[in-house]
């Protein structure tokens, strides 16, 4: 599936799935965010949109995104508009400790952390798709799917030191991003997903093991993100392999 393709499924999705979803805003006249109906939890599953990682290190797609991730179960954080995600909300939401060595965690599939008073697992999965889906994530584990913080984090190996280097993101809604504990991107404001929205200023991946965190946060609506590396010439990355370990 090539770059026309992924932007046409994305924007055919957002019509459709948007019609419903996102109608389940407040003030929306579908159904509200205390709707029952969105929390049956019968048959809920992720199996359409992940499958579990395996030890053997992947490959980005033919676009250069990246599919393998630990997803941590979302972390609620009430707020009924995306409006508020301004810079200066979003370093203070990020900033604020969660859970322990949330900076530095490099967690296994099923470990735990502990937030508040709720034991959150993480996930090591395989997005079927070049967008990773948090919304379908949080629904299909009978999770809080609406007023969240969703964590993520990846290991990026690459074959050679390489210089000049950008992160390349989308979200929905607002986002964080660090390459090797170094802040690489930030993505504010009430946003849809978009490939390559914001785009980091020049990184180096390190020869070997490079950790990407990132953090999204989301009032009503849809979750998803999507990330990619670009060389100096603004082409994917595609010949570095990724892991959870």
């Amino acid at each position: 599936m090539n770059i026309k393709q992924k932007t046409f499924l994305l924007a055919l999705s957002s019509l459709f799935l948007g019609v419903s979803l996102l109608q389940a805003q407040p003030g929306g006249d579908g159904r509200q965010m205390d709707d029952p109906a969105l929390y049956d939890t019968t048959g809920r599953s992720i199996a359409e949109y992940f499958a579990p990682a395996t030890k053997e290190k992947m490959t980005p797609d033919a676009d250069g995104f990246i599919q393998r991730w630990l997803l941590l179960e979302p972390i609620n954080k009430p707020n009924r508009s995306n409006t508020v995600f301004t810079d200066s909300y979003l370093r203070k939401a990020f900033d604020t400790l969660y859970f322990p060595n949330q900076f530095t965690i490099l967690p296994k599939d099923g470990e735990k952390v502990k937030v508040g008073d709720n034991d959150l697992a993480w996930h090591a999965l395989d997005s079927k798709l070049f967008n990773v889906k948090l919304f379908r994530f949080a629904y299909g584990l009978n999770k809080p799917i609406y007023g969240v913080i969703f964590w993520a984090v990846t290991v990026v190996n690459s074959p050679e030191e390489m210089e000049n280097v950008r992160m390349a993101v989308g979200s929905n809604s607002a986002s964080m991003w660090w390459l090797n504990g170094d802040e690489a991107v930030l993505l504010s404001g009430d946003r849809r997903m978009v490939m390559d929205d914001c785009v980091s200023p020049r990184l180096t991946l390190h020869k070997g093991k490079n950790v990407i965190r990132g953090v999204v946060i989301n009032g009503p609506g849809m979750s998803d993100f999507c990330v990619r590396f670009l060389d100096e010439k603004g082409e994917p990355i595609k010949n570095i392999t990724i892991s959870c370990e």
